[in-house]
């Protein structure tokens, strides 16, 4: 075991911060001196750089990632009698927006190479949401630990139904598929900002991405209270989900030095795969998906837990994203699940750890993070 005594952090925001801090204490200072915290002009600035870095028509900012989500659905009408899609592993924001609305999230499983949505599990689900007499009206793929769904699979699938695909795009900003970034894929696709995010902010942040012009001028009022040509004359339903303006500007400055960071993130996410890929099971990148790796996740079975214990007797953080599958928590127990069940996202929860991932790993933590985790094998 090679001695390493430095203090290691899962997500490591100071050393991205000592990088930038004072383009980002710039940035805070002009918004400071202009007074314009909500709705200010960094707000409409990032957003053109959004559209920008993805070439999407239109990037919609808003307060966080569930936010996104709900006023996606919002636009789209999705209420009771809705049947919305969505994989069982995952953070609970997916379901929780559809069923905050009066719609019924229904479970589907995942793949067990990718852990991303099972387009047969889908397809399934489908079928019987209508023989429980609900109306199939989205999907949401959602891209885990920062690798795209397989949106083009999943789209042909919705499109013969008349369901709307809403790629839930909180981890995978600044991945891709095939050269497609993400942003630019199903009907619409979110995204958080998040401070532990690939691209975070220093408090919560959302954006919803859309080639659709009348979809994105729904999504802007909604946001804005339903706002219409005037601020007092409120034309939908809508709610107060704004992006603060300083957020806004410090993520103009981390979004400067992201592709940077990407490519950093690779290098993490090779140098763990290349240490570890013969005795664990790594996560898997099919030919022509680019992850950005939000987390780089080993699958380990029954030793999961020693593993773990192991590494925090060294100081090594891990963490386990998602001890319990969405279906097997209290709160949504009660909603339906494909018949086929949810088996594979049943079980990670049990086998699933996820090692520190961050731009700012060096090559001696790598190695003494790898060599932990061999020894704890």
């Amino acid at each position: 075991m090679s001695e390493y005594s430095a203090p290691l952090n899962f997500t490591d925001l100071a050393a991205q911060q000592a990088r930038i801090r004072d383009r980002i204490e710039q940035a805070m200072t002009n918004v400071l001196d202009h007074g314009q915290y909500i709705m200010g002009p960094e707000v409409k600035q990032f957003e053109q750089e959004l559209v920008n870095f993805t070439s999407v028509n239109h990037a919609i900012s808003c307060a966080n990632g569930t936010d996104a989500l709900t006023i996606v659905m919002m636009a789209w009408g999705i209420g009771p009698g809705d049947a919305v899609f969505i994989p069982s592993f995952t953070y609970v924001a997916s379901a929780e927006t559809p069923a905050q609305l009066g719609a019924t999230p229904f479970f589907v499983d995942i793949r067990e190479d990718t852990f991303n949505i099972d387009h047969d599990s889908f397809r399934r689900a489908i079928h019987e949401a209508k023989q429980q007499g609900l109306r199939p009206a989205v999907v949401i793929p959602v891209d885990l630990f920062g690798l795209p769904a397989d949106i083009k699979a999943v789209t042909e699938i919705a499109q013969a139904h008349n369901i709307k695909v809403l790629v839930d795009g909180a981890q995978s900003f600044g991945a891709s598929c095939h050269e497609q970034i993400v942003g630019t894929m199903g009907d619409a696709t979110t995204t958080s900002f998040f401070p532990a995010k690939p691209l975070g902010c220093y408090g919560d942040g959302g954006a919803v991405f859309t080639n659709d012009s009348d979809l994105a001028s729904r999504i802007s009022s909604i946001r804005l209270h339903g706002r219409g040509e005037e601020k007092y004359d409120n034309v939908i339903i809508g709610l107060n989900s704004r992006l603060d303006t300083i957020q806004a500007a410090i993520l103009i400055e981390k979004l400067k030095i992201f592709p940077a960071e990407i490519l950093l993130r690779r290098k993490v996410a090779e140098y763990y795969t290349s240490r570890l890929g013969e005795k664990v099971a790594v996560p898997n990148v099919p030919n022509g998906y680019e992850s950005v790796w939000a987390q780089y996740t080993l699958r380990l079975g029954e030793e999961r837990d020693s593993i773990r214990d192991h590494l925090k007797s060294l100081g090594i953080p891990s963490v386990i994203y998602y001890p319990k599958a969405l279906s097997q928590q209290l709160g949504y127990q009660h909603y339906p699940v494909v018949s086929t069940g949810v088996n594979i996202s049943e079980k990670l929860p049990g086998e699933v750890l996820s090692l520190p991932m961050h731009p700012y790993l060096t090559e001696e933590q790598l190695d003494h993070i790898c060599q932990a985790v061999l020894a704890a094998i």
